[in-house]
């Protein structure tokens, strides 16, 4: 069942290492996103993107609303209440660092950068947490699934009506780091 909205996480590069580690099933924002991450589902999707790199990493499906915790897992370990609001994740692509999805090239096609100058896209993913457009979320896991499987992606612009759609498989995931929660 898929989700009604399509999220993008933009991390540090120490941070998405540190998320990397935990096997992408765990993501948290601050007080400052606490309204945005009240509104994520179940079955939701979401992206990652590391800032400084520009490039996507992987995507997954929330497995559980969002809920409060401290316990300190990202940087810096002196700000926790910073990554409090957290999801709970279903990894479905993980890119190793070499399959990386190079933002220079895809994201000046993004609808959800159409409003900043071309040169300037970047500026448009600088705060943590993001909203996409389905459109943009689908050519992304689209390109994802196309490194992992090595197959053409089935779009809906190419699918015939009433053809039944087959599942991809899912790409190779490392061993995750589990996540211990306090409570």
């Amino acid at each position: 069942m898929l989700g009604n909205n399509y999220w993008m996480f933009v991390e540090t590069e120490e941070n998405a290492a540190i998320t990397r580690s935990l096997g992408y099933e765990i993501f948290g924002v601050g007080p400052k996103y606490r309204k945005r991450a009240n509104r994520m589902q179940k079955n939701d999707r979401v992206i990652f993107y590391t800032s400084l790199t520009r490039k996507w990493t992987a995507s997954a499906t929330i497995t559980k609303k969002c809920f409060e915790d401290t316990t300190v897992v990202w940087k810096p370990e002196s700000t926790p209440n910073e990554f409090k609001f957290r999801v709970e994740l279903k990894p479905d692509y993980i890119l190793d660092e070499s399959e990386y999805l190079d933002g220079l090239k895809i994201g000046p096609g993004l609808e959800y950068v159409r409003k900043w100058p071309t040169e300037n896209w970047p500026l448009a993913f600088w705060d943590r947490l993001h909203l996409l457009p389905q459109r943009d979320f689908k050519l992304l896991e689209g390109e994802m699934m196309r490194v992992k499987t090595g197959s053409p992606v089935e779009t809906i612009s190419n699918r015939k009506s009433g053809r039944s759609r087959k599942p991809y498989p899912r790409g190779a995931n490392p061993t995750p780091r589990k996540y211990n929660q306090s409570r």
